[in-house]
């Protein structure tokens, strides 16, 4: 965290003396938090101020100031359309990689870009939300340029979203979009991905996770082999 972060928004009473640091706190203006978790976190907890209509914040992890408009936070300046969330390096030789803090209820739909880095073998990438690994329904359409094959897969109560991403020895692909994940509601995704080979083979998908579970997190994991580097890239779409 940044020199002026900071883990709750304090709310004093009558009488109390206030610290030094209590002091400093409150002399810096707006509150700085280093995501949306810990801003969530720092409102309606003991001594802590109640979230209401015209509270501000700075989020260091994007640079952004935000206000809450009495239902959701909404970024200043900005016109509805696409808001960086969060950028994750992937890193050596890993198995899987989770992106925590993804969702919230700050947006309601979500891009998910992955470009750069290789992977092992050529293989797809799975999509897990939170630790969900059941009621991932998905149809799947590819074609396959190398040998002009066009097909089609069912994805029936499978443990995750198995042809949300590809990668090759040559890079690591997703481009995805995520609907209501962090809502109560059942989350429907779609999406393309493609395999940089001589195959030439492009996925496309619809389908959703048959739950209406909350989620923050998601999960991504080669169905064989590591990845090595790239960028998960979370965007949400600002509400308007």
């Amino acid at each position: 965290m940044g020199a002026n972060a900071q883990t709750a928004v304090p709310a004093f009473v009558a009488g109390e003396v206030l610290t030094a640091a209590e002091m400093t706190q409150v002399n810096t203006g707006i509150p700085v938090f280093a995501t949306t978790v810990t801003r969530d976190a720092a409102f309606g907890g003991a001594g802590e101020k109640v979230l209401a209509e015209g509270q501000f914040a700075y989020i260091e992890a994007t640079n952004t100031t935000q206000y809450y408009d009495g239902a959701a936070w909404q970024s200043v300046g900005v016109s509805p359309g696409l808001v960086l969330i969060t950028n994750q390096t992937i890193g050596s030789a890993v198995g899987s990689v989770t992106v925590t803090g993804a969702f919230s209820t700050t947006y309601d739909n979500y891009k998910i870009v992955v470009t750069g880095g290789v992977g092992s073998t050529n293989q797809v990438v799975k999509l897990t939300l939170g630790s969900t690994a059941t009621g991932y329904y998905a149809g799947v359409y590819y074609q396959d340029y190398g040998v002009a094959s066009i097909g089609g897969i069912a994805q029936s109560n499978q443990s995750s979203f198995l042809y949300a991403g590809a990668m090759t020895t040559n890079t690591i692909d997703m481009n995805c979009e995520i609907r209501a994940p962090f809502l109560a509601k059942q989350t429907v995704i779609s999406g393309t991905s493609a395999f940089t080979t001589t195959s030439n083979t492009v996925y496309g998908y619809n389908g959703y996770l048959n739950d209406t579970t909350s989620y923050t997190a998601f999960t991504l994991t080669p169905n064989s082999g590591t990845m090595t580097g790239g960028t998960i890239s979370v965007y949400g779409y600002a509400k308007a």
